[in-house]
């Protein structure tokens, strides 16, 4: 090992040209940084500087010793500012709903990493239901997704109205089957969707399942049928369809591990909590 206290006495002579300049520098004894010096040079067992009463020389191994000091001190540097760094460290495996991930989502996460960038996400995203079971094994530490009005797991962070939304072109036809684009099961606005229809007394067919908004959201441009979505997470290339029962509301939540959350996963709350949705 290089004693960092001898490197930088060492580089303190190059830079100075000299022992009585560094020890100036340095604030030390003349005679404490020539020890430092001879120590270094004993650990590597190489002449580093040539030195008499008149000058002092660099040999080819100090040349190359004084390269390898600045970066072993700037690597020692940047460790020592790491560890002091009082910064959130960790790792959070979060779960987002589909409906989340277009809107806001990727500037918080992009606003968090960027106030927090000692912190890793691990994104899993898919269906709320599926979510929560994967947080309920311990497989995620933290779940922003929906809950169904009436369900009591999660914290409420806002609620919204679930609405019916198609392509541009898209008209139900009175007295046909409504075709209906969905999520696979288990999915909450597809139960939302079925059951506003058997209110209603309205027949349906299934045209696509989609475990995607992407790919929900291509059906209904492709006109195979309409979906349910939350409003005011509706994808700016799709429109409300009137005309069929209210699907009703749907809740966002945030929903944890049981055990205490950790500062890194109560830093994250605290920034979806008081978003402004």
């Amino acid at each position: 090992m290089l004693d960092p206290v001898a490197l930088r006495s060492f580089l303190a002579v190059v830079n100075t040209g000299g022992f009585s300049a560094a020890a100036r520098a340095l604030g030390l004894g003349q005679s404490t940084v020539s020890a430092h010096v001879a120590r270094l040079e004993s650990a590597v067992g190489r002449t580093l500087l040539l030195r008499d009463t008149h000058r002092m020389e660099l040999t080819a191994d100090g040349t190359a010793m004084a390269g390898f000091a600045r970066s072993i001190l700037d690597e020692h540097e940047r460790a020592l500012r790491y560890f002091a760094d009082e910064g959130l460290t960790g790792r959070i495996r979060l779960g987002l709903s589909e409906d989340l991930v277009a809107q806001k989502i990727p500037s918080i996460l992009r606003q968090f990493r960027a106030d927090h960038p000692r912190v890793d996400l691990e994104l899993t995203i898919g269906l709320s239901e599926n979510l929560h079971t994967s947080l309920q094994a311990g497989a995620l530490d933290l779940v922003f997704g929906k809950r169904a009005p009436g369900q009591r797991h999660g914290h409420m962070v806002f609620t919204d109205h679930l609405v019916w939304a198609g392509g541009p072109e898209e008209v139900i036809v009175p007295g046909e089957p409504v075709p209906l684009v969905t999520y696979p099961e288990p999915s909450l606005s597809r139960r939302a969707a079925l059951s506003a229809l058997d209110r209603g007394g309205l027949g349906h067919r299934i045209t696509c399942v989609s475990d995607n908004q992407q790919g929900l959201r291509a059906a209904v441009q492709a006109g195979l049928g309409v979906m349910v979505h939350a409003r005011s997470l509706l994808p700016a290339d799709v429109r409300e369809v009137h005309g069929l029962p209210d699907p009703g509301r749907i809740e966002f939540v945030l929903m944890t591990r049981s055990r205490p959350p950790t500062r890194v996963e109560s830093a994250l709350v605290e920034v979806l909590q008081t978003m402004a949705w």
